[in-house]
């Protein structure tokens, strides 16, 4: 078949198309694969910064694996947060989504109040909660007091730690309901009449028509939470340390301090991997797991 000569003007869409695109291309390779590659190089390697390279095979790895407790503390506490943080926030977010879904006076006001924690930056947030969280003047052990309730050292004990980061992850619900927001707007109403005629209850349309039909954005959401809490840094960073006794010490912290408190490029790129790989394996388990019970037309 003949190749059809391009006019000047596809010549010009054509260019300018590709001039559009290019900068794109040129922050995916220079910022994405190009360090992921060079990341996946110094996993094998010994690389320190200001020091020569060695090709050390797999020690990285093995080292890891076998003869570092801070690798495994650092699993534990980010599961630990992963999976008390993913369902609160699933089930918080699904079920305010839809107080809003309702039609009731002032419903963007009561948007925008729950959707502003979201846009706080992350330090910013980490600040207001550790004032909220001090033992001594905090207002959380405030309104417990007020309430004769008994108090909490929040992230300063080693028991109550995570679960007082997962009540601030809970509080950043606002991007998760949106989602949830825009998906229960799209329900066609003839479905929850069709359930009325048959005398359906409140608590009947939800399970019968709600929840099958959110499903596939259950399922988004969960996919991106598990990948958002496996990556979770800046609580540990600003206001735990990683403490109190490593009940905090997330996985990407742990990264972060071999590599650039340490300058172990070699030994951060391994764990860099690894959470790679466990991310890639959670999500296509996830996948799989997802034709059992995704609703799908």
């Amino acid at each position: 078949m003949a190749k059809r000569k391009l006019s000047q003007l596809d010549r010009r869409k054509r260019n300018a198309g590709l001039l559009f695109v290019l900068p794109t291309v040129i922050g995916l390779v220079g910022l994405t694969i190009y360090p992921m590659i060079l990341s996946l190089y110094y996993s094998f390697t010994d690389k320190q910064i200001g020091h020569s390279v060695n090709f050390i095979k797999l020690d990285n790895y093995k080292e890891l694996l076998t003869n570092d407790p801070l690798f495994w503390k650092s699993m534990i506490a980010t599961f630990k947060y992963a999976l008390l943080s993913v369902p609160v926030v699933i089930i918080l977010s699904f079920f305010i989504a839809i107080l809003l879904n309702q039609k009731v006076k002032g419903l963007p006001f009561f948007r925008t109040i729950f959707y502003i924690p979201t846009i706080v930056p992350a330090i910013a947030n980490a600040v207001l909660w550790m004032w909220l969280f001090n033992p001594n003047f905090g207002v959380l052990n405030t309104i417990l007091e007020f309430l004769h309730l008994p108090t909490s050292m929040w992230i300063f004990s080693a028991k109550s730690a995570v679960p007082s980061l997962v009540l601030m992850r809970a509080w950043e619900f606002g991007g998760t309901m949106i989602i949830f927001l825009a998906g229960l707007q799209g329900i066609p109403p003839t479905l929850y009449e069709a359930c009325e005629i048959d005398g359906g209850s409140a608590l009947k349309k939800l399970w019968y028509v709600t929840i099958p039909l959110m499903t596939p954005i259950i399922f988004f959401n969960l996919v991106m939470l598990i990948i958002w809490s496996l990556q979770a840094f800046s609580q540990a960073y600003v206001m735990t340390e990683g403490g109190p006794n490593y009940a905090t010490y997330f996985f990407n912290y742990y990264l972060y301090q071999e590599a650039f408190e340490f300058g172990r490029m070699g030994y951060a790129s391994a764990l860099a991997w690894i959470l790679f790989m466990i991310i890639l394996i959670l999500t296509a388990i996830t996948f799989k797991n997802s034709k059992m019970w995704v609703y799908k037309d």
